[in-house]
């Protein structure tokens, strides 16, 4: 029997102690790097946006990977590409945890408007 997902999550999550460090001039390449990890994980993103506080992230993924596991390794990737290119001048760390919520297919277009909606 072949299987088949519909798990559609939106993720966000901030930057240590919600300091709006995101500056629009490096946060196209925050996101394509961060899609790329998406990527590298064999998941699909569908959407992502944010404030210069935090991020939103909507993710189509498979029941074989662990939420957990992905958004670790965002984080953690994320802000060593953060560091390495020295885009920001201040500090840079993203705060422990993460939001999750699950969505159900009819709901997609709204949570990606909503997203893509957030400046």
């Amino acid at each position: 029997m072949s299987t088949f997902s519909q798990i559609y999550i939106h993720v966000v999550f901030s930057v240590h102690s919600k300091a709006g460090l995101i500056d629009s001039t490096w946060e196209v390449a925050l996101h394509k790097y961060i899609t790329g990890i998406v990527q590298k994980y064999g998941q699909k993103m569908l959407a992502i946006n944010g404030m210069p506080d935090h991020l939103h992230l909507m993710i189509g993924m498979t029941p074989d990977c662990c939420l957990s596991d992905l958004v670790r390794e965002i984080k953690k990737s994320s802000n060593k590409f953060i560091k390495q290119e020295h885009l920001c001048k201040s500090g840079f760390s993203w705060q422990e945890g993460f939001g999750a919520f699950s969505h159900s297919r009819s709901r997609i277009d709204s949570v990606i408007k909503y997203i893509l909606n957030q400046k």
